[in-house]
């Protein structure tokens, strides 16, 4: 029989890589919440702010770009740089600001309930 320990360690890895698998879209809204970003913009505040938790590759984030311009969340518009060729800064549209705004009001400000911090501090 495995160790508890060992099973416990292996259950909270697979339960953590699903968990961020789902919540590179919230971390990529939150960034563009604060302010118009590239993406190298976006990586690094999702590295930063989750303190080093969560990290993305670019080619992640620019697929997920594309999905939400696709859906009509997220937009960009381009900006000359010094050297090389333009570089797209994104952005949450109307329609993905409320989108934001309902989810976190449905699913993240649950947790800053009484009775649910009370029960993550138990």
């Amino acid at each position: 029989m495995k160790d508890e320990n060992l099973v416990i360690e292996e259950l909270l890895n697979a339960w953590e890589e699903t968990y961020k698998k789902g919540q590179l879209t919230l971390w990529v809204f939150l960034a563009l919440k604060e302010e118009r970003k590239c993406v190298e913009e976006i990586k690094e505040f999702v590295e930063r702010m989750s303190e080093g938790t969560m990290s993305c590759e670019e080619q992640s984030l620019y697929r997920n770009l594309r999905k939400f311009q696709h859906l009509e969340i997220v937009a960009y518009e381009s900006k000359k740089v010094s050297k090389g060729p333009d570089r797209k800064y994104y952005y949450l549209t109307e329609t993905g600001e409320e989108l934001f705004k309902r989810f976190v009001e449905r699913n993240i400000l649950i947790f800053t309930k009484e009775s649910i911090i009370n029960l993550l501090n138990h």
